[in-house]
């Protein structure tokens, strides 16, 4: 999707900055605050990569340079004002840095969000086909092949849950669990189907 902004239309404080709200594209959740300036604005639409303005180093700062966890750019729009940046992304880690996915607290008890993270790193490593990645590896061979592979994972889940040795006691079942997790969000992923239509299909189900 291209960036719906115009740098030049912004309105920018008397210092020069922007207040710019990152939102995660596919679960909607607000993962930080940073602030723009005209340059690490342009530096965001260009690279494509989010670009904020340390105002403590002053000094651009591209998230993620130094711990890997960037913002990949889906689009950016400005309020009604002018005077303030929505920017959506495909974040490749936790957006904070204390190691969680939001700036504003993981909010699932269940730990779920790590799920949320887990979906972006997967769309993204399928949308930049990284030559060394497993979950590119994997999709190339087509659906045949996922398929195939989510249906060893849930028998190996079947396994571990019906056999009390080597299932609970020693994380058995939850190290299979995750496998089958994983490939299966991988199979969505390649066939084009966001995990959202899933839980949608859940919510019909409610009794």
């Amino acid at each position: 999707m291209t960036p719906a902004i115009d740098p030049e239309a912004v309105r920018f404080d008397p210092q020069g900055l922007v207040p710019a709200v990152i939102q995660d594209r596919a679960s909607g959740d607000v993962l930080m605050v940073g602030y723009m300036n005209r340059e690490s604005l342009q530096a965001t639409v260009r690279s494509g990569l989010v670009t904020f303005w340390s105002r403590s180093r002053q000094e651009l700062w591209e998230k993620g340079a130094a711990s890997g966890n960037q913002l990949r750019l889906v689009d950016i729009v400005a309020d009604c004002d002018q005077d303030a940046l929505l920017v959506r992304v495909v974040p490749t880690g936790p957006a904070c840095h204390l190691g969680i996915q939001s700036c504003f607290g993981n909010r699932s008890p269940q730990g779920f969000r790590r799920l949320e993270q887990l979906w972006s790193v997967i769309v993204d490593r399928l949308a930049s086909r990284p030559a060394d990645s497993y979950t590119v590896e994997l999709a190339s061979r087509g659906v045949n092949a996922t398929t195939r592979k989510l249906t060893e994972e849930a028998t190996e889940v079947l396994l571990a849950a019906k056999d009390p040795a080597a299932g609970v006691d020693d994380g058995q079942l939850a190290r299979e669990s995750a496998d089958l997790l994983y490939h299966l969000l991988v199979v969505l992923a390649e066939r084009g189907e966001a995990p959202a239509a899933v839980l949608d299909a859940l919510d019909e189900r409610r009794s």
